[in-house]
């Protein structure tokens, strides 16, 4: 059976990428699981691309393990992108996602919804043995005026989906998974890690 690292410390993120993975032939493991704790590498990176491949180099060669590692984030179209490859650390270190999202807010309370675009991107970074792969995912959508809904994590109360008129945090899921950019770059991961499992 495949062994593969998911180089996050992230459980929501981990749960929601081993859920998908359900039915392969691969036991995924999180940075939690491994014997030795290791130093988070910093993300100099500026593309998401770029900092998933940090992470991934890192924890593969740290660990010898097939590596999985994203890097995800919101780009907001009135705040010139931001925040953006500094999502996870927008407002500061040890700063809530509550509070990253009322500093959002805040940020956008003059703008009218009409100029609200924004979109979450997702790259994942496979690395691992004679493996270098990169997957992309991205959902357009914008922010609403105030947090809807108790799922999902990070920025999901005020990023509401298209299709639903609902915010990722009110979506159960499966629904979340379909449509969103983390969704779409894990399918794509999915079927490679199928066929790769079947090799081995």
């Amino acid at each position: 059976m495949l062994k593969l690292l998911i180089a996050s410390s992230n459980h929501g993120k981990i749960s929601e990428i081993k859920d998908f993975l359900q039915g392969l032939e691969i036991n995924a493991i999180g940075l939690s699981d491994l014997a030795d704790a290791y130093a988070v590498p910093e993300e100099t990176g500026s593309t998401f691309e770029e900092n998933a491949i940090i992470k991934a180099e890192y924890y593969f060669t740290k660990t010898g393990l097939l590596t999985l590692a994203d890097d995800s984030g919101l780009e907001v179209d009135a705040l010139d992108g931001r925040p953006g490859v500094c999502s996870a650390r927008y407002g500061g270190r040890g700063i809530s996602s509550a509070g990253q999202i009322n500093l959002l807010l805040e940020e956008l309370r003059d703008v009218p919804e009409a100029r609200r675009t924004a979109r979450f991107i997702c790259a994942i970074a496979l690395i691992g043995p004679d493996v270098r792969r990169i997957f992309e995912g991205r959902c357009e959508g914008r922010i609403s005026s105030e947090p809807r809904g108790d799922k999902g994590f990070g920025y999901d109360p005020i990023f509401l989906a298209p299709e639903s008129g609902k915010s990722f945090a009110e979506l159960e899921r499966e629904e979340k998974t379909a449509l969103s950019h983390r969704g779409m770059a894990l399918r794509k991961c999915r079927n490679y890690l199928n066929d790769l499992s079947l090799k081995t």
